[in-house]
Formats: C-alpha cells, sequence, structure tokens
C-alpha cells in the first residue's frame, strides 16, 4: 500500500468515525451533530471540490467531480447533510479501491522495471569502478558479478555462469552461458564472474527497448476504451441537461414541490457518474497488458490485445517459429568433385552471411580434419534465392532452384533430395556442383499449440516460406497448417498477406529477424524468441520473449479474457445505470440507491477487471 494510499484509508476512517457520531447525535436529539457532520463532509469532499473549480476553470466541466460536487452541494443546501457526506463518503472508498486496483495491476509491470540496471562494472588497473551504463561505449570489457544485473548486450569473453532470464522472459530456468555466449540485458547472473564485451550502447540494448516498450503501452488506447471516452464525453452534458430539467420543469410546469424535485435531479446527478465505465474499462487492459508481461509477453498496446482477440487468420514463419531454426548437415550429393571439397565450397560462399543455413554449412566444414576454408571475395547475397562468391578464382553459387536456373543451370540436373529438409545447390563457373541437404526439427509444442488455437475461434492456418515444396509441405501436414507457400521472396509474403487481409482479422508469426515487413503489415504483428532482436521490438505489436509457440496460445487466452471481462463491466455498468435512473427520476431511487449506482458498481467493475491479472494456465498435455 502506498503513502498516499494510507492516506486516504486514514480520511476516509476519520469521516466514517465523524458520521457514525453525527448519526447517533442526531438520534440522541443533539444539534451539535450538524457540526460533526460538517466536519466530516470538508474532509471528505475538499479534493474533489477543488478539482471540480479548477476544471471549470480550464473549461472542463463535464467529469465525475463536477457530478459530485453538484449534487452533494445540492444535498446540503437541501438539509440533507448526512445524505451529502454519505455520498461523498461512498464515493472516495470507490476511489481507494481502484486506485488499489491500479496499483495491483502495476506489480507485474513494475517488477518488469527493475531490470532497469543502476551500473556496469568496468575493470581498471586491477579495481572495479562503477559507472553509468549510458557511459559504456560498444566494444568494452565490463564485469558482471554473481548476483548482479547484466546491463548491456554482449558476448561472454571469459567467464562461465548460469543467467535467470525470468524477469524479461518468465522462465524460470537458468541459462548457462560461457566464453563465446551472447548474453542481453535484464538478466541476473547467478554463479560465476563474466567478463563480457559490449555490442551495443545502453540506449539500444534490449533492456531499453522493452523498458521503452512497456512504458508506452498504455499509450495505444483500444477500440473499446476510445468508445468509452467518446461516450462519456456526449453523456455527461447530456445527464446535466437531464437533471436540470428534472429539477425545474415538472415545478414550472405542473406547480410540483421545488424541493422533491431538485432532490429527485441531485439523485439523478449521483447515479448518472459514469465512474464504473471510465475506471473499469482502462483499467482491464492495464491488467491484461500486466498479466500478459508477467508470463513474458510484450503487448505494445490495449489495441493490439483487443485485435488479438479477434483474430481468425495466423500466418507462421516457418524457420525459427514453426520450427527449432537449429539446422544440420544430413546428406552430401557431389557432382563432379568430393563431399568435403563441396562442402568447403559452399561454406567458404556462405562464410559472410548470418543465416542459420549458412551456419550450419560452416559448422559441418569446420570439422574437416586438414581443410582449412578459403577465402572469399566479391560476395553477392541475392535475397531470396542465395549467395554468390568468389573462391579460390571460381565463382561459386550457394543456393535454391530459382538462383541456379536463373544462372543457366537446367532444372532437370538439379536433384530434390529426401524432402526431409532444405536443400542448397552448388555451382562452380556456371556448372553444377553438387547438393547439401540441411534438416531443421519441428518444436514440440507446434502442433498442439495449433490445435489449442483452434478451440479459441481461429479458422485458418497459413505457412510462408521461403523453402522448398517438399519441405514446406512435411512441415505443414505434420503441424495441421491449413495452406502453405514455398519458395517465397520477402515481397511475396507481404502480398500473400494482404489478401489475406481483406478476407479475416490476421496476425503474423515470425522470428522477428527477417520478417519486419511483414510483422508491421499484419493486423496484429506477433515476434517470437524475440530477445535482443531489434526488429521484431520495432516492427512487431506482440513480442514473445520465449521461443515457443504455446506462448501464442497464452497471449490469445489473454486477449479472450480480457475482452469477455471488458464486455461484463461495460453492459452491467450501462445496465444498473438505465435501470436506476429511471427509477430515481420517478422518485423509487433515493440517494443511497444512487450511492450503489456509482460508487458500487463501479467497485464490483474494478473486483471484476483485476481478475485481468491473472493470467491463464495453458496445458499441453494433449495430442
Amino acid at each position: 500500500m502506498t503513502k498516499k494510499q494510507k492516506k486516504g484509508l486514514l480520511r476516509i476512517g476519520i469521516t466514517a468515525g465523524l458520521y457514525a457520531a453525527g448519526i447517533a447525535a442526531e438520534h440522541a436529539g443533539w444539534n451539535g451533530y450538524v457540526w460533526l457532520m460538517g466536519a466530516g463532509y470538508v474532509l471528505i469532499s475538499y479534493d474533489v471540490l477543488r478539482k471540480s473549480a479548477i476544471n471549470i476553470v480550464h473549461g472542463e466541466v463535464f467529469d465525475e467531480n463536477f457530478l459530485m460536487s453538484v449534487a452533494s452541494l445540492g444535498a446540503v443546501a437541501l438539509g440533507q447533510l448526512d445524505e451529502a457526506v454519505a455520498v461523498m463518503l461512498f464515493y472516495q472508498i470507490g476511489e481507494w479501491f481502484q486506485s488499489y486496483a491500479v496499483s495491483k495491476s502495476r506489480k507485474s509491470i513494475a517488477a518488469l522495471m527493475d531490470i532497469r540496471p543502476d551500473y556496469a562494472n568496468i575493470e581498471e588497473n586491477g579495481t572495479i569502478r562503477q559507472v553509468d551504463p549510458e557511459e559504456v561505449q560498444p566494444g568494452t570489457v565490463i564485469v558482471v558479478e554473481p548476483g548482479e544485473r547484466v546491463p548491456l548486450d554482449g558476448v561472454v569473453e571469459n567467464g562461465d555462469s548460469s543467467l535467470d532470464t525470468s524477469a524479461l522472459t518468465g522462465e524460470s530456468v537458468p541459462r548457462h552461458v560461457h566464453p563465446g555466449s551472447e548474453v542481453i540485458s535484464g538478466c541476473i547472473n547467478q554463479t560465476g564472474v563474466l567478463y563480457v564485451r559490449t555490442t551495443r550502447p545502453y540506449g539500444q540494448s534490449t533492456v531499453a527497448k522493452v523498458l521503452e516498450l512497456v512504458e508506452n503501452a498504455t499509450d495505444r488506447k483500444a477500440p473499446a476504451e476510445q468508445f468509452i471516452t467518446r461516450f462519456a464525453r456526449v453523456y455527461t452534458p447530456v445527464v446535466c441537461g437531464l437533471a436540470l430539467g428534472l429539477a425545474v420543469l415538472p415545478p414550472l410546469l405542473f406547480a410540483q414541490p421545488w424541493h422533491v424535485w431538485i432532490y429527485r435531479a441531485l439523485t439523478f446527478l449521483v447515479i448518472s457518474c459514469p465512474c464504473a465505465l471510465v475506471i473499469s474499462v482502462p483499467l482491464s487492459f492495464f491488467g491484461g497488458i500486466g498479466g500478459a508481461s508477467k508470463a513474458g509477453i510484450l503487448v505494445k498496446g490495449s489495441t493490439y490485445l483487443e485485435a488479438l482477440a479477434d483474430v481468425k487468420t495466423m500466418v507462421f514463419d516457418k524457420t525459427g517459429t514453426i520450427t527449432k531454426g537449429t539446422f544440420q548437415v544430413t546428406d552430401i550429393q557431389p557432382a563432379d568433385l568430393s563431399a568435403d571439397r563441396l562442402l568447403v565450397l559452399a561454406a567458404a560462399a556462405e562464410s559472410h552471411s548470418s543465416h542459420p543455413i549458412a551456419q550450419s554449412i560452416l559448422e559441418k566444414a569446420h570439422k574437416l580434419p586438414n581443410q582449412p576454408l578459403p577465402a572469399a571475395g566479391k560476395v553477392q547475397e541475392v535475397a531470396g534465392q542465395g549467395v554468390s562468391a568468389l573462391v579460390d578464382g571460381s565463382r561459386v553459387l550457394a543456393g535454391n532452384e530459382k538462383l541456379m536456373i536463373e544462372s543457366g543451370i537446367p532444372a532437370d540436373v538439379l536433384p530434390e533430395g529426401s524432402g526431409m529438409g532444405t536443400v542448397v545447390y552448388v555451382a562452380v563457373d556456371g556448372v553444377y556442383a553438387g547438393m547439401i541437404e540441411i534438416s531443421d526439427q519441428i518444436k514440440e509444442d507446434s502442433r498442439v499449440a495449433l490445435t489449442l488455437l483452434r478451440q479459441y475461434g481461429l479458422k485458418k492456418f497459413v505457412m510462408l516460406t521461403g523453402d522448398n515444396e517438399q519441405v514446406a509441405r512435411r512441415v505443414a501436414g505434420e503441424v495441421g497448417i491449413d495452406e502453405y507457400h514455398a519458395r517465397l521472396l520477402p515481397q511475396d509474403k507481404v502480398e500473400i498477406l494482404t489478401h489475406l487481409l481483406e478476407q479475416n482479422k490476421t496476425a503474423f508469426v515470425g522470428d522477428g529477424i527477417n520478417d519486419a515487413p511483414v510483422l508491421a503489415a499484419a493486423d496484429v504483428g506477433i515476434a517470437m524468441g524475440a530477445l535482443g532482436s531489434d526488429a521484431a521490438i520495432e516492427a512487431a505489436d506482440v513480442v514473445l520473449m520465449k521461443d515457443r509457440l504455446s506462448q501464442i496460445v497464452t497471449a490469445i487466452a489473454i486477449a479472450h479474457k480480457t475482452l469477455r471481462i471488458v464486455r461484463q463491466n461495460i453492459f452491467f455498468a450501462i445496465a444498473v445505470k438505465v435501470l436506476i435512473l429511471i427509477l430515481g427520476a420517478l422518485g423509487l431511487a433515493n440517494m443511497w440507491a444512487a450511492v450503489f449506482a456509482d460508487v458500487g458498481v463501479a467497485f464490483l467493475c474494478i473486483l471484476n477487471a483485476m481478475r485481468c491479472l491473472r493470467v491463464p494456465v495453458i496445458s499441453l498435455d494433449r495430442k
């Protein structure tokens, strides 16, 4: 509980005591009860009256402060001091619970904000000096002691340890790191001392980008929130006008008693206060975003949370999304040269590429005895097709069938491979030299995740890949993909996605490294396993910190639950308001009913909204 909340609770307690004493004094026939009630009213309402006056000066008249001020002051003028205190007391109780609910929903996000590093250690002349992480330049070696938070992204130069990544990923299992391992800021070093060479400044680090993402998450309002804002702008002046008509017209037109209709108008104003809607709907989305962040799912705003709940078509990248993206060379078929020579030429050509397939060829080549890699020059990347390089004076091409055909090699000389992996064809000086097959593994939870997503109302799954037809067909069949498209260039993916967007609300799921254009084009772009990926954090609307498809199921479940609670609150708040407004206008509801309609409904909606903080548990034990 915050200091402000403690003060608020104390004020509510003192006012409640004064109110109870005033009621007792009134029943005992002591006229001093007016002083007790007056003191209670001033204590409980001064901030509301002050806010109302300031808003009126600034031209912002119609809000809940104005409604509560007019209604309570009117009750005082009519001699209903006890009701004026009661209305303000219960209103402040509702405001306190709102503050408490917001504080509670902030806890998961506040825990995430704790990943901000306070300092970085730099070793100078055998001593450790602490500096601001923002002062550390890329290439600097920093020292991370056990128990300290990694302040900057980098690569381990020396030391072995385990990292606690739970603040970023929600994953409880520590990650082992050793020399050569990449480490990201925000993780906690658990065991050994690490010497890390930084690779980027603090402003571009993972922790800085994640913090910026979370801090800005509430800026993007969902359509439901925008509706409530527009509704309140129109609703409040309308009910004020109706209350004024209720107070004036019956006495003027039908000679009714003024005090009766003024009291009804004041009751009408208290009932009409839209606190439940204005508070509970944003709070529900805030709770959903907070619960998601606790599960390692970063949602850039409530608009994307609402869009996620309406997704009917989900489009997947293959490599690194449905499959593990950990490739191994499984077959080498040379033409007129040895298998080792074919592998060396392909590895040399691919030596400047960071693509997982290229890395698997390089890894295999480095294991060959007495086969050093020759230098590659004039390297050219051919988007979506492969690479061209000059190796030992020969032009070496390594890539897919399309690259070979466009280079003048007939399709009929290209073997298809086993269909169990990705085929890389190699040509030397325009002559086909052989084929290397690299296999990828499907993630264990892929098929189950898609089955669970269908239970949340998703109708269609599509896979887009630059891989060949055989591999795409095999992966799609194994995991239950409805439609797949193979041999795609990045622009082809955007074109297909654009067509799908015309049919249904569509989400795209990719690894965030080379899928930025498609992530940005989708209704909801979801980047998975995106720790350390600038492209993912920038282009995606939802960032999954774990490399698991099951996290998408959790994200969808959170979105559905949040939207369900939002709709419950909207329906309940409006239904009760309309009912008691009618009763109040007819004189069948007094100030106490008005207090329930305002504070009671808001309180119930707030309690309902707090359920969004609880993350649904997704079981993957299904076949």
